[in-house]
């Protein structure tokens, strides 16, 4: 069977698919990949150590897929923003932003609509790294290597990549050995399944934070308002 659009050849065996990449998608892969690179790099000159997940680590990536970088430990927004503006990088919107009460706040700060920076802004737990890992995740070596790993998309379908693209399989169902494959806690891979299963059944319900920043705005002193106001927030900040 062949799935229509982006070139892509697809092969169905049982619940596993064939997934074979047209020299379109290989040199979309390369360009987002070169330029997370290049962000990665000129981060680590000023010792910003960032980590890049989701399509462009497992390769499944279209025109519009994000490249998304994360910094795993709380930094100063001024730092990173003075890197960037060091580097050239201008910032096209900053956000605070946190999916339930009980995850952890974020900020974003996007250099342009498809690419975008995320550091937390509350202490981290092994868990909320398990969700970076759901959808794949590489270091800057890791990238430079051009090595790709397993992941699981928004479909809830686990990437598994190929020399030739990739081979993607159903997540529920098998949720232990998609753990074991992607390196993440087993409940969290249950726990995602039930969320995306729910969302598609009653539509997106929102997130609890979702703030745009004003471009001459501190995002630190933005947050600290917020947890002067919010209890649940300032709940958070402590854990």
């Amino acid at each position: 069977m062949k799935r229509k659009g982006s070139g892509v050849k697809t092969t169905e065996i049982a619940d596993i698919a064939e997934i074979q990449y047209s020299k379109k998608q290989w040199k979309t892969l390369q360009e987002k990949r070169d330029l997370a690179i290049d962000i990665m790099k000129k981060l680590a000159d000023n010792n910003i150590q960032a980590l890049i997940y989701g399509s462009i680590c497992r390769g499944d990536v279209s025109e519009q897929s994000d490249i998304d970088l994360f910094i795993p430990f709380q930094i100063s927004s001024f730092k990173l923003e003075l890197a960037l503006e060091q580097k050239n990088f201008n910032i096209y919107e900053k956000r605070i932003v946190q999916a339930t009460p009980k995850h952890l706040v974020k900020a974003h700060i996007y250099l342009s609509e498809l690419v975008c920076i995320t550091f937390p802004l509350t202490s981290i737990r092994e868990r909320e790294f398990d969700f970076i890992r759901f959808g794949g995740t590489l270091t800057l070596d890791e990238l430079s290597e051009n090595r790709r790993v397993p992941g699981v998309d928004k479909r809830l379908m686990l990437i598994d990549p190929t020399e030739l693209g990739h081979k993607e399989s159903p997540v529920m169902g098998f949720e232990s050995i998609v753990a074991k494959k992607v390196g993440a806690n087993v409940e969290l891979v249950k726990e995602r399944v039930r969320v995306l299963t729910t969302r598609d059944k009653v539509g997106r319900t929102g997130v609890y934070l979702n703030i745009e920043l004003s471009p001459d705005e501190n995002i630190e002193e933005i947050f600290k308002q917020i947890v002067d106001r919010d209890p649940i927030v300032r709940r958070r900040t402590k854990i």
